[in-house]
């Protein structure tokens, strides 16, 4: 007999893709960063960066990145939920680059 289990995890389709967290602000992407680095230390130094939108010049539409380099082990289904997890709680997402 079989049990039909489902799971709030994402997949994880690349254990070893850099893993880009997308915020509405510098500020926010800086808040984040921190909380990150403070509940996931292993992720190391996470970069935060200003992505402008494709063809805009003006500063209010620019996103700001958290960057994050996959853990030795690569990223797990929990981690990556975890990160989904911290970057909804601030209006943001998270992408695989």
């Amino acid at each position: 007999m079989t049990e039909n289990h489902t799971t709030d995890l994402p997949d994880v389709d690349d254990p070893y893709a850099r893993q880009l967290l997308v915020l509405p602000d510098r500020d926010t992407a800086e808040e984040a960063a921190e909380e990150l680095a403070a509940a996931q230390p292993d992720l190391g130094e996470l970069e935060v960066v200003r992505d402008a939108l494709a063809g805009e010049d003006d500063a209010e539409d620019a996103q700001w990145l958290v960057v994050a380099e996959p853990p030795e082990t690569g990223w797990t289904p929990a981690l990556l939920h975890a990160l989904d997890t911290l970057v909804s709680g601030y209006d943001g997402w998270r992408e695989e680059a």
